[in-house]
């Protein structure tokens, strides 16, 4: 029996697959060098070294950041959003979020609530899934420590007003941090224009990277502010058993992840060479296909933007008759279709689509090697399936 194709549509989870100069990146390290950085002289500990500035230079440029030491890498983008938000959040403060938000940072927040005495606000959305910048303005307080903000839901690829969001936290004392978790690679975004404090991403999404490695921007100034989360060995400032206060390594300790870092710098050059414009286009393209077809197919429910005018290739549906899982289950074993089904790791945004009683939505996220062929194929796929119900 000939095994049919695959046609993973599971990118909102990790980009897959990846560029062939990021295996190339990965196994050359591997292989050839494996030495550790900021620890040693010889030869490959150097190149290591420059692997983990290259990765820092090609991810500020990526972002528009003026300095790459303003770039920080932890373990993933879970990682380095607790660092941003359990660095700079007190005892007793107030933080602003949104229903949008993913639990890496409702999960957080919480524990702050539970340990520390923070209090949470959660800005509601529309039914598109879009958030207004005067009602994050209305639910900001004089204490308000930090808003927290998901650039592009998870669920339904709406993209949120960031800029306009940014000059209303520029109107206060507040910190604002933007989760890119879902827009880094996939939109061009200029961390200057979107006046963030701190910006969060994955290595293993958008920026098209191994697993393993996670991004965030630091304002230059705001570090002052943020404690670190973990201490340790740094290969600097040996002599002292104090924490180096000085950017990166005030918030690196221990090893890097090379070989995670080297496939980052080798996919990060390739953002940068094909152009983050024309990969959105790209998406632009399959996913205004994808929204037509799925319009034609009775029983079928789009959850989110309707068009594809501020949103990513993320796309979240329903299909009466269908449980989620069920759905992502027969599309699995009849076609080889690989998306997923469920909550997404955001109860807020399913409550406020409606969905949650249901067990989520099933979602397809297409990304750069996603041909218009694998689309066409999914929307047969999902006719066939909601025939079957009528019958």
């Amino acid at each position: 029996m000939i095994e049919k194709r695959r046609i993973y549509l599971d990118n909102a989870a990790t980009a897959w697959p990846k560029p062939e100069c990021v295996y190339d990146a990965v196994d050359h390290y591997q292989r050839e060098l494996g030495g550790p950085n900021g620890r040693s002289g010889y030869l490959e500990a150097l190149e290591s070294n420059r692997i983990v500035e290259r990765a820092r230079r090609s991810v500020a440029e990526l972002i528009g950041a003026s300095d790459p030491l303003q770039v920080v890498f932890g373990c993933n983008g879970t990682d380095v959003l607790n660092l941003a938000i359990r660095g700079i959040v007190r005892p007793g403060d107030h933080v602003v979020t949104t229903v949008c938000d993913h639990n890496s940072v409702l999960r957080p927040l919480r524990a702050l609530h539970e340990d520390a005495d923070v209090e949470v606000s959660y800005v509601p959305c529309d039914g598109l899934g879009f958030v207004s910048p005067a009602d994050v303005r209305a639910a900001m307080r004089p204490n308000t420590r930090l808003v927290a903000v998901i650039h592009a839901s998870n669920v339904t690829g709406a993209i949120q007003p960031v800029n306009e969001i940014g000059r209303v936290v520029r109107e206060s004392n507040a910190f604002y941090l933007v989760d890119a978790a879902q827009s880094l690679g996939h939109v061009p975004l200029d961390v200057r224009a979107m006046d963030v404090d701190l910006l969060a991403a994955p290595g293993h999404k958008g920026l098209l990277g191994p697993l393993g490695t996670g991004v965030l921007y630091i304002r230059p100034g705001v570090e002052r502010e943020v404690s670190p989360l973990r201490y340790g060995g740094t290969g600097t400032q040996s002599d002292e058993d104090r924490q180096p206060d000085v950017l990166p390594d005030k918030y690196e300790p221990g090893n890097h992840n090379l070989p995670g870092l080297a496939g980052l710098v080798a996919s990060t050059q390739f953002l940068i060479d094909e152009t983050i414009e024309a990969i959105h286009s790209h998406h632009t393209m399959l996913v205004e296909r994808f929204l037509a077809g799925l319009r034609e197919i009775d029983g079928v429910t789009i959850h989110g933007p309707q068009s594809t005018a501020n949103r990513t290739s993320v796309v979240s549906i329903t299909v009466d008759g269908y449980d989620p899982h069920e759905l992502a289950a027969i599309l699995e074993s009849s076609h080889r279709i690989q998306c997923r089904a469920g909550l997404h790791c955001a109860p807020r945004m399913h409550e406020a689509l409606g969905t949650t009683a249901g067990g989520g939505t099933v979602r397809f996220s297409a990304g750069f090697s996603t041909t218009a062929e694998e689309i066409d194929a999914v929307i047969a796929e999902l006719e066939q399936i909601a025939i079957a119900v009528v019958r």
